[in-house]
C-alpha cells in the first residue's frame, strides 16, 4: 500500500511540474514583444542574419517575437516611416532621399560594409570599360540615380551618356533581358553575379567602387524611425543585438546559415543560396571593427555626391541619418 501511495505521489509531482513548465513556457511566449521587419526585396542572402536570428532563437532570447514581412507595393521606407513596420531593410540612397524630404527614418546598422554592385554584361557584348557603354542599351529600373551614376562615371573616360540607350527593364530577369533587350544592367554580384557563375555565363563586371570612392555606400542597411528610437530604445537595442548575433553566425558558419535560409524559404534556389552565402559572408563585416558599424564619412561622401548631381533638394544632415548607438558593445557580444 505504501508503495502504491509513493508511486501515486510521484506521478502527481510529475504532473504538477509538467503543468508548471507549460505555464512557464506559455507565460514566456506571452511576454515576447511583437515587432516587425519588412524586407526590401524577396528573401535572399542579404537577409540571412535576420532568418538566423529567428530560427536560432536570438530574437526570443531578447524577448522579441519578430514577424518578417515581405515587401509589397508600399516600400520598406514608407512602412517604417509611418510606423506600420518597426524595422525595415533599406539602403543608404533611400534613407538619404527620405531624410532630405523630411521623412524621419534612421539607419541603425550596415548589413554589408562595402558596395558590391556594378554594371554587368555578358562577355560577348564586349563591354570592357565605361567608354564601351556608348552605342549600347542599358536596362534600368527608372531611378534618377541610375543616369546620374552612369553619366558621372562615363565622363571620367570622356564618354557620352547621350550615346547610351536607357530602357526600363522593370522586373525582367537579367539573363532574359541581356539575351533579348539590353546589353548591360546594374546588378549586385553577390546574387546575380553568383547566379551567372552557376549558369556558366561569363560576365564583364565594372564595380562602382573601382571608379569612385564616393560610391562605396552602404547597401543594404537596417532602418527604423525616430519615434521608435525615442520611445522604444531598449527594443531597438534588443533587435540589433539579436540581428548582430544572426549575422555573426552567418559570417562564421555560412553553410549552416544558408541551410537556415533555405529551410525558411523553401521556394528559394538552394544552390544559389549556398554559393551566394559563401561569397557574401566574409563581406558582411569585411574590414570593419564589428558587423553593422557605419562611418560618418561614408554618409557624407555619398550624400555630397547625390547633392552635387542634383539628386537631392538640399544637403543631407549626415549625422542625423544614421547611428551606431544600438550596436552591441564588445563585452556584450
Amino acid at each position: 500500500m505504501k508503495k502504491i501511495l509513493l508511486a501515486l505521489s510521484c506521478v502527481l509531482v510529475l504532473i504538477a511540474c509538467s503543468k508548471d513548465d507549460e505555464t512557464s513556457t506559455t507565460t514566456k511566449n506571452q511576454e515576447l514583444q511583437e515587432v516587425s521587419i519588412v524586407l526590401d526585396w524577396t528573401p535572399n542572402t542579404n537577409h540571412t542574419g535576420i532568418y538566423v536570428a529567428q530560427e536560432k532563437g536570438f530574437f526570443a532570447d531578447q524577448g522579441l517575437n519578430v514577424e518578417i514581412v515581405m515587401p509589397g507595393e508600399v516600400g520598406a521606407n514608407q512602412l517604417v516611416a509611418s510606423g506600420k513596420a518597426d524595422f525595415g531593410v533599406s539602403y543608404q540612397e533611400g534613407v538619404t532621399q527620405a531624410r532630405v524630404q523630411g521623412v524621419p527614418i534612421v539607419s541603425i546598422a550596415a548589413v554589408i560594409q562595402h558596395n558590391t554592385s556594378g554594371f554587368a554584361s555578358p562577355k560577348e557584348k564586349g563591354i570592357n570599360s565605361l567608354k564601351d557603354f556608348e552605342g549600347k542599351t542599358y536596362g534600368g529600373y527608372g531611378a534618377p540615380v541610375e543616369k546620374a551614376i552612369l553619366s558621372s562615371l562615363m565622363k571620367k573616360e570622356n564618354a557620352d551618356i547621350d550615346k547610351v540607350d536607357i530602357v526600363n527593364m522593370g522586373n525582367t530577369d537579367f539573363f532574359t533581358a541581356v539575351k533579348r533587350d539590353i546589353d548591360f544592367a546594374w546588378i549586385y554580384y553577390g546574387w546575380t553575379g553568383i547566379e551567372a557563375e552557376l549558369r556558366d555565363v561569363e560576365l564583364n563586371m565594372l564595380y562602382l567602387t573601382d571608379h569612385s570612392e564616393k560610391l562605396d555606400y552602404y547597401t543594404p542597411v537596417l532602418a527604423t524611425n525616430e519615434k521608435m528610437i525615442e520611445e522604444n530604445p531598449k527594443t531597438v537595442k534588443k533587435f540589433i543585438a539579436a540581428v548582430s548575433k544572426g549575422y555573426g553566425f552567418a559570417i562564421d558558419q555560412p553553410d549552416k546559415a544558408a541551410e537556415i535560409l533555405i529551410e525558411a524559404v523553401p521556394e528559394i534556389d538552394a544552390e544559389l543560396v549556398k554559393a551566394s552565402q559563401k561569397w557574401l559572408s566574409p563581406k558582411y563585416q569585411a574590414d570593419a571593427e564589428q558587423w553593422g558599424v557605419q562611418k560618418l564619412e561614408v554618409w557624407e561622401n555619398y550624400g555630397g555626391w547625390m547633392y552635387e548631381h542634383d539628386l537631392l533638394e538640399k544637403e543631407l544632415n549626415s549625422k542625423a541619418a544614421f547611428t551606431n548607438e544600438f550596436l552591441p558593445k564588445k563585452e556584450e557580444e
